[in-house]
């Protein structure tokens, strides 16, 4: 069997298409499409017509790309780009009537729960307790289990492109004040999740995520060239060091330090000094970087058999609603 799944991010339209083989999703064919949604975006964080135009002539690429691939229909997602949009429901038709497929919009928990799914399947259970942080473009998903799937589950509203438009300037190097505020902002938000991290004592701390690989590249870790079987590992040390190196420089800048790519560089700072503070308020010392993230977490799901793991009407899904988990 041959399946799919697409992601609708803040920064790019991914395609992955993969061989359900033994249990596990076996990678076929990736691809993506670069859309920068977050400068489409005003003030009140709603996506504009050429932005909603974009999406869905990626989403229709992709959804043809995978059929070529032979893949079924993909099961097509939006990250909080979409979700926290005031008009995420003219969004989602907007897809439906040009494509003919459902986009659907995930809370922030169920993120999170999918994502610890396929870290466990990748980490194994010799990892043991496991804790799992994912740095997103619009949210921070943090989760905890001793099993297949999270004790907890919790989204909180500090990604890297969000914080970075609400306490930073963005493209200019950052005063003293930014950075102190931005960092008491974080550790206000983080301290109750923290506390509980901590309390539960997890033997393992991965992280994931895109903004999570870039900064373990900047702080050493071997390049994405080598494979995903190498072991990247990042360290609460090394990252309070690429703190400092990048909040020296404007966003153009970053993107000449290793790791740091040329979209994600004005975001980088922030999603730096989210990832640090989090470790050090959770008394993490070192992470290791997990390769599977939520779209691997889809496809499990996916392989698992249960067609109705996701369920209800995309444009009537309340935020924060809860979904269903096959198994729970």
């Amino acid at each position: 069997m041959r399946i799919s799944v697409v992601d609708v991010g803040s920064n790019t339209v991914r395609l992955a298409v993969a061989d359900a083989r033994d249990g596990a999703p076996l990678p076929v064919h990736t691809a993506k499409r670069r859309l920068r949604l977050a400068e489409e975006v005003d003030g009140e964080r709603r996506l504009g017509p050429r932005a909603v135009e974009r999406i869905v002539e990626a989403v229709g690429d992709a959804c043809a790309e995978a059929g070529r691939w032979g893949s079924d229909e993909p099961f097509a997602f939006a990250t909080a780009i979409v979700r926290d949009a005031p008009n995420r429901d003219e969004v989602l038709r907007a897809v439906e009537e040009g494509t003919g497929a459902r986009l659907r919009v995930l809370p922030g928990e169920v993120e999170a729960e999918l994502t610890f799914l396929a870290a466990r399947r990748w980490m194994g259970w010799r990892a043991g307790p496991l804790g799992v942080l994912d740095i997103g473009g619009g949210t921070l998903e943090v989760a905890f289990g001793r099993g297949r799937l999270p004790d907890f589950a919790i989204s909180l509203p500090l990604g890297a492109r969000r914080l970075t438009r609400e306490h930073l300037s963005g493209a200019d190097v950052p005063t003293e004040a930014e950075l102190k505020e931005l960092r008491r902002y974080v550790r206000h938000s983080l301290r109750d999740v923290a506390a509980r991290v901590r309390w539960e004592g997890p033997v393992t701390m991965t992280a994931t995520s895109r903004t999570f690989t870039q900064l373990a590249r900047l702080c050493g870790a071997p390049a994405g060239r080598h494979g995903p079987f190498v072991g990247r590992t990042l360290t609460r040390k090394a990252l309070r060091s690429a703190v400092g190196r990048l909040a020296a420089l404007p966003a153009a800048r970053r993107a000449e330090l290793p790791g740091i790519s040329a979209p994600r560089a004005s975001q980088s700072l922030a999603g730096a000094l989210v990832g640090h503070t989090a470790m050090k308020l959770m008394n993490i010392r070192e992470l290791t970087i997990c390769p599977w993230a939520i779209r691997e977490g889809i496809l499990l799901r996916r392989i698992e058999g249960d067609k109705d793991w996701w369920y209800g009407e995309p444009r009537q899904t309340p935020a924060g609603a809860k979904l269903r988990l096959a198994g729970r």
